[in-house]
């Protein structure tokens, strides 16, 4: 079997990408997100935009007159200090993963999605020509991807609006001598840092391709198994990081392999991680990109401070636990990772109380439905508490949708959200905020509705967050030169570059992971817990973690680099599940072997493969064979 890491990702907002090659002779690839982070090299629609509807000329005008000013700026400011004129003014195109487009789109067998972020780019993949592979997905995370992948549709017309028909072929700024006049930090978002990325940017899927994506994939539920091409058995159990985030379980006959994608332990609105389901596994792939140093640094733009956290000494101190102590062990990581999420949205909530006493204004660019959710509820709690009347609105053209479904999925949420549903009480506060009109819910911030409720200071929950896109954009100009607004945003983006449009800005901006990360002694204890026979890292942990010691509760571990195939140790060998139709198992006439202590007999029959595991069949009763009775036996596999 073979490992190929396509991308390494940057954590949640672009998670990594990797294909599994000779499963039981299929081509696995795991996860298909978008670069969405690398938007920021190009240039928002400008406010005095004019548009007009007499036609294609004056759009074409505006791109002539934005190339031929870009041109001249760029050649007069080069060596100088970035500025926003020195981002690409032209139509977004967008960056999908960066060796997917080396492998033959036929040659997949199957898809396996682990999160909402991980499918933006699978309309790229699923109307390539040749692509037939099955596609499996969680039916929370399907149904958000789709939410998400229509928004991100919507928004981008404005750029097609304003700059007109698409040119045919390839975009000026990805002429060779335009690209030598592109300053260093853009240049190196376009091209990567070995310049080999300037082939995977493309202009945007259409609706259409949403929808014919979305017929080609098979959903599941929590648990759920997917038999594929009867010999792989695939299941999707809770990350915890999300709403229909999972881990998959690949269940084949000589060996069974788990996918840790990005994880969190325990959650307030989401299922808490499923570890029970992943021990003792032939094979674990770990490829969650949030180990962060054991503090967090939140920026400002006038200076930084870190959220305050739970020292982790108590599970530092769990690792070298007996090793029969997995409840302590496991209790202990569920627990940091509930007091370290409280703690940081605490904290976000403080700073947007702080802007709101001051008479400012706070735009929070959301991407997770989780932290959506949990600072709908906690905000008005602290409003309400200081008296404060301060409206809440949420801005995008799938909220009204998306804020609906959160009803309707208690499958994928915690258990107290469960616990509520059933008790007839609403699983998310936003539901008793919209009755009472404190959450205002709008599609398009030029609606005539919000003009009506329109009320400063207030709290706006807008899309995008990578700063190009909706309505967060119009936000950002006229706050901008407030000092006492606020601006919150996740990690994930290049704030430095991101901002630039908006120069210059006299608002506070903080940027911070909004969830608890992966840190190092909480990967060592999770990898104990798991215990797999063995362990595959990507290579930042190589010097991290140190599985060197001699002990008998150890495992092999093996390193993986972006870019390059990973040969992995073939099962060992040794017996295989045998299920034997209770029609030839009365037949066994058992002999032995005097010499070599060994038993044998004779069978006639036929070796199928079903549902993951070899079976020996009457012959003719194949087509009845869901219907048979079978023992389990184990038998010699050499």
């Amino acid at each position: 079997m073979k490992l190929t890491c396509l991308s390494s990702g940057t954590g949640y907002q672009y998670p990594p990408c990797h294909i599994l090659e000779d499963v039981c002779g299929f081509r696995i690839l795991l996860d298909c997100p978008l670069d969405l982070s690398a938007l920021s090299v190009f240039s928002p629609v400008p406010p005095d935009n004019g548009f007009v509807s007499d036609g294609e000329s004056s759009h074409i005008s505006a791109r002539d007159c934005y190339d031929k000013e870009q041109e001249i700026r760029k050649r007069q400011k080069f060596g100088t200090p970035l500025h926003g004129e020195d981002l690409i003014h032209d139509e977004l195109w967008y960056k999908t993963v960066k060796n997917l487009h080396l492998w033959d789109p036929s040659s997949i067998d199957v898809v396996l999605i682990s999160s909402v972020m991980g499918m933006l780019g699978l309309p790229f993949l699923t109307r390539a020509e040749g692509f037939s592979a099955k596609i499996y997905v969680t039916d929370a995370a399907a149904r958000l991807a789709r939410l998400m992948m229509e928004d991100l549709v919507s928004m981008n017309m404005e750029f097609q609006y304003f700059y007109g028909p698409r040119e045919s072929g390839a975009p000026h700024w990805m002429r060779r001598e335009e690209l030598e006049l592109l300053r260093p930090e853009v240049k190196e978002v376009v091209v990567g840092k070995d310049g080999s990325e300037l082939g995977v940017w493309m202009p945007l899927y259409s609706l259409a391709d949403v929808m014919d994506c979305m017929q080609k994939v098979q959903t599941l539920k929590y648990a759920e198994a997917a038999c594929y091409n009867g010999t792989l058995v695939l299941k999707p159990f809770s990350s915890g990081s999300e709403i229909g985030s999972c881990n998959w379980t690949i269940d084949g006959p000589k060996r069974n392999i788990t996918w840790l994608s990005c994880s969190i332990f325990a959650s307030k609105h989401a299922m808490n991680f499923d570890y029970d389901a992943l021990r003792g596994r032939d094979l674990v792939l770990y490829s969650d990109k949030q180990f962060l140093p054991l503090m967090d640094e939140v920026q400002s733009n006038d200076a930084s401070s870190t959220i305050p956290s739970k020292d982790l000494s108590d599970l530092s101190r769990c690792c070298s636990a007996d090793k029969d102590d997995w409840k302590k062990l496991s209790e202990s990581l569920l627990s940091t990772d509930e007091i370290l999420e409280k703690e940081k949205l605490d904290f976000i909530c403080s700073c947007i109380l702080q802007s709101v006493q001051a008479g400012g204004s706070v735009v929070i660019p959301y991407n997770r439905l989780g932290i959506l959710l949990q600072l709908l509820e906690m905000i008005p709690v602290l409003l309400e508490s200081l008296a404060a009347d301060v409206p809440i609105y949420v801005i995008s053209s799938i909220a009204a949708e998306l804020l609906a479904f959160t009803t309707v999925v208690p499958e994928w949420v915690c258990k107290p959200r469960q616990e509520k549903m059933f008790s007839g009480e609403p699983m998310f506060s936003h539901v008793d905020l919209m009755s009472k009109r404190k959450l205002h819910v709008f599609s398009a911030i030029h609606s005539p509705e919000l003009l009506t409720t329109w009320q400063e200071p207030c709290i706006i929950f807008a899309s995008h967050w990578s700063l190009r896109l909706g309505a967060v954009v119009h936000l950002l100009r006229r706050w901008g030169g407030d000092a006492n607004s606020l601006l919150i945003l996740e990690d994930g983006v290049d704030a430095d570059i991101a901002l630039l449009p908006f120069k210059p800005l006299e608002m506070k901006v903080l940027q911070c992971s909004f969830l608890p990360e992966r840190r190092l002694p909480k990967i060592e204890c999770l990898l104990k817990l798991l215990q797999p026979k063995i362990l595959v890292l990507p290579d930042d942990l190589k010097e991290k973690l140190d599985f060197s010691n001699p002990s008998s509760d150890k495992f092999p571990v093996l390193y993986y680099t972006e870019g390059k195939t990973l040969c992995l140790p073939s099962s060992p060998e040794g017996s295989v599940d045998l299920e034997i139709a209770s029609v030839l198992a009365e037949r066994l006439v058992w002999q032995t072997l005097e010499k070599h202590d060994v038993m044998y007999t004779r069978l006639e029959g036929e070796l199928v493969m079903e549902q993951g595991k070899f079976r020996l069949l009457p012959g003719i009763a194949r087509a009845d064979s869901h219907l048979s009775k079978t023992k389990e036996m184990k038998t010699d596999a050499g």
